[in-house]
């Protein structure tokens, strides 16, 4: 067994040397092998690759041909047509010396033609001066002569033949135009149907009972002479029964003392601080009524446009008269007519509405101011942003101004005929009220003045002035004065009172 091991001891080294030396042969073998196919594959990729790069050479010079071909067909088409340009041109430029020669030929024939014209028209110059000298010394007269001669009878025949017809014309004329003017004024009149009733300078309040007069005069008369001082009128509780009479030539403030006094008494609590509160409400309503019968106006009429300031203004005409006639239904009237003779005359009826609504706008002011209420109501139209034609038909409706347009006289017209049919107006009652607003005009013109009102039919002028600026001495002298000027510059029946009121109110709150 020793033995056998020590062989096999002994073996081992030998058996690794053999299998080292025989894996290296075959490693060997293996390499050779390795590098054989490497140099194949090496061989094979060049072989490749230049057959690859054959192939793409061949196709560049394919491609470049292609374009060489493409770029040589484009020049040649290009020389062609560049030839054909130059054919045409040179036929053009042929052409335009052709037409020069021709030009040139005819320039020179018509210089010729020129020429003999001037050689005959010299001739004839020369024939026409012989005539002329020929004539003159037959007629003894010269040309400047003879020819004045005849343009003053053609001038006499022409003057005499034109007189006939203007003459002619204006006979016919005036026939038509004299019936022709009726017939219109007559349409107009009847298409236009107006209410003729005339305002007074009083209104009566109807009372539930007798009771009331009691409460309504107040302690010591304190209600009524608030009533009183604050609209301008003069409120008369007498033995008519269940009855309140208020008087005022101003028809806005009796319209405010009715109201304000019927209010009151449906409330049923009467005082002044009451009544003043009323009393303010009641002109705030009145206002806006006013406002609300200018839209009316406008509406019915059929003329937009107005500012709100002019509707305001047109509403107040509805409390306003003039010689009796109230000035809104006046106006209203005006339009109507205005309107409908302008649609027979081929006019402006838009206009001719407008300026007849508008025509007395300057009467519904509290003071018509300096000038004639035309030319105020004319400027009113300018600030309320009315064109020029309106202004100046405003202005000229009673000729202060000159009238520019059919329409202006056609306004003239209709305030006639509004104004002096039978029943319109009344003289006596406009009188009456122009009295009294130059009663109040007087005392609202002092210093310190708050309001005036002239009440009793103009017997008395009652004067409430601002008690910071006016003492009870001024006061006094006020009144005095007041009186004295009304003495100098106007005219009246009997005696005016003069009453001056000068009222201190201390006002403190209970919180």
């Amino acid at each position: 067994m020793d033995l056998k091991y020590l062989l096999v001891i002994l073996a081992l080294p030998v058996v690794g040397v053999l299998g080292f030396a025989i894996k290296a042969y075959i490693g060997k073998i293996q390499l050779s092998s390795a590098e054989a196919k490497s140099q194949k594959i090496i061989q094979d990729g060049i072989k490749e690759a230049e057959a690859k790069r054959k192939e793409l050479l061949i196709e560049a010079k394919d491609q470049i041909l292609n374009e060489r071909n493409l770029f040589e067909k484009e020049m040649r088409d290009r020389r062609q047509e560049l030839q054909s340009l130059e054919k045409r041109y040179s036929q053009r430029e042929e052409s335009l010396e052709k037409r020069e020669e021709q030009y040139k030929r005819k320039e020179k024939i018509l210089q010729i033609r020129e020429q003999e014209n001037q050689e005959k028209e010299e001739e004839l110059q020369k024939e026409f001066e012989r005539y002329r000298k020929e004539l003159e010394r037959i007629a003894n007269l010269t040309t400047k002569e003879a020819k004045s001669l005849l343009l003053k009878n053609l001038e006499n025949e022409v003057k005499f033949e034109s007189q006939k017809i203007i003459n002619k014309i204006e006979e016919e004329a005036k026939l038509t135009a004299d019936k022709k003017g009726k017939e219109i004024v007559i349409s107009a009149i009847q298409r236009s149907a107006s209410d003729y009733t005339s305002e007074s300078t009083i209104t009566t309040v109807s009372l539930p009972s007798d009771d009331m007069k009691g409460r309504i005069i107040g302690r010591e008369g304190r209600n009524i002479r608030t009533l009183e001082n604050l609209t301008g009128v003069d409120m008369i509780i007498d033995d008519t029964p269940e009855v309140v009479v208020i008087s005022g030539f101003d028809p806005i403030r009796r319209e405010i003392a009715k109201v304000s006094l019927e209010r009151l008494i449906q409330d049923g609590r009467i005082h002044p601080a009451i009544i003043e509160e009323v009393v303010k409400k009641v002109t705030a309503d009145i206002e806006k009524n006013m406002f609300e019968e200018g839209e009316r106006a406008a509406f019915e009429l059929g003329i937009p446009g107005f500012s709100k300031d002019a509707l305001l203004s047109i509403g107040k005409l509805k409390y306003r008269t003039s010689y009796g006639q109230n000035v809104l239904s006046h106006s209203r009237e005006v339009a109507n007519l205005a309107g409908i003779m302008a649609g027979e005359l081929k006019l402006d009826v838009g206009l001719a509405k407008r300026a007849g609504l508008l025509h007395d706008i300057g009467k519904g002011l509290d003071s018509e101011g300096e000038g004639a209420h035309a030319i105020v109501g004319a400027e009113m139209a300018r600030k309320f942003g009315e064109n020029k034609s309106v202004e100046n038909i405003i202005a000229s409706h009673h000729n202060d101004r000159e009238p520019e347009s059919f329409e202006a006289i056609l306004i003239q017209i209709a305030d006639t005929i509004s104004a002096s049919r039978p029943g319109a107006r009344r003289e006596s009652i406009n009188t009456y009220i122009k009295r009294l607003e130059n009663l109040e005009s007087i005392a609202a013109g002092f210093k310190g003045v708050e309001k005036c009102f002239a009440i009793q039919a103009g017997r008395e002028v009652r004067v409430i002035v601002e008690n910071q600026i006016i003492n009870d001495e001024k006061a006094e002298g006020m009144a005095r004065d007041i009186a004295n000027k009304i003495e100098s510059e106007l005219k009246y029946p009997g005696i005016v009172k003069v009453t001056v009121i000068r009222e201190t109110r201390v006002i403190d709150y209970a919180r």
